[in-house]
């Protein structure tokens, strides 16, 4: 997005959270894991000077409308950074629906924003979520060198680490498709052909939503952004690397160890012994975390997020 001179106010913040909100369950299709886990991160943070847990409960409460949105949205930056989150919450599962399409057309007309500039960031974002599994790839892994799987999985966090505090709402929003391309890689290896949809099903059995990661991603940065006196979050820059990169890293390094694990075994894990193993190895993966902290910073710094789908394409 366009560098605009102006912060963004604590109001401004508020209502682009709103609007996250709003965005997360503009489809009607969300399932109770999902809304469980938004409201979790949203209650996480509620001792911040802008308390999400509030936020969430206007929005659900229907005290928060698109017409509140245009109301309180007055730089251009919050509300280019408004629509942008919301275009990539939306299109994170996948396809948008006509409910998801109408509110993302009517937010564009409430804010009054330019239709060429906001419909090519849609397309993008929509590019990025549905990149094709079935692309070419690199070059096989040997079935003898488990050490490969290990590798893939460690430069793909490192990835998602870096992308997590770049200061862009494409980055973010690239973290889940990764993470699904990432898996698809790792059945493949021990001889499953995958599926997006079964992909989607397997991160939500060990605790990971899709829209809810990117909806944690942009609260992160607009309540950490708020906190640190930044220009609009987003604006401001990178924020602080142990605690931005902190929810890529692990999180992706987590789910694909226990993705090896579970196509290894033939997938004979229950339920329940994935959900212990994600929730064991999300804390080994926080423990590691220190000692790739300047590999996620380089990284940051190599990533062109003009690039994203060329990236994607080549993990």
């Amino acid at each position: 997005m366009s560098e605009d001179p102006l912060p963004i106010s604590a109001q401004e913040h508020r209502a682009i959270i709103c609007l996250c909100v709003l965005a997360a369950f503009a489809d009607g299709a969300q399932d109770e894991v999902e809304r469980a886990r938004i409201q979790q991160i949203v209650n996480g943070f509620s001792r911040e000077q802008i308390d999400p847990a509030q936020v969430y409960q206007d929005v659900l409460q229907g005290k928060f409308s698109l017409a509140t949105a245009a109301t309180q949205l007055q730089s251009p930056s919050a509300k280019a950074l408004a629509h942008e989150m919301a275009v990539c919450v939306c299109n994170v599962d996948g396809a948008l629906n006509e409910t998801e399409k109408k509110f993302l057309s009517e937010l564009r007309q409430a804010l009054g924003l330019d239709t060429a500039s906001a419909d090519a960031h849609q397309d993008t974002a929509q590019a990025i979520a549905m990149q094709p599994l079935d692309a070419p790839l690199p070059p096989a892994i040997d079935p003898g060198r488990e050490a490969e799987l290990d590798k893939l999985i460690l430069n793909t966090a490192i990835l998602n680490g870096a992308l997590e505090i770049i200061p862009h709402t494409l980055a973010t929003m690239a973290i889940v498709p990764l993470q699904i391309r990432m898996v698809y890689r790792i059945g493949s290896h021990y001889g499953y052909e995958l599926d997006r949809g079964h992909i989607k099903d397997f991160l939500a059995t060990v605790g990971i939503g899709l829209t809810s990661q990117v909806f944690e991603g942009f609260t992160r940065r607009l309540v950490g952004g708020f906190a640190r006196g930044l220009a609009g979050g987003f604006l401001g820059g990178l924020l602080g690397q142990a605690a931005g990169s902190a929810f890529g890293f692990a999180t992706t390094y987590a789910l694909g160890q226990v993705a090896k694990r579970y196509y290894a075994s033939g997938r004979t894990l229950s339920t329940e012994q994935l959900k212990e193993a994600f929730s064991s190895m999300l804390q080994d993966a926080r423990s590691r975390q220190d000692r790739y902290t300047g590999d996620i910073a380089e990284k940051s710094r190599r990533v062109n997020v003009s690039e994203l789908l060329p990236m994607i394409k080549q993990q």
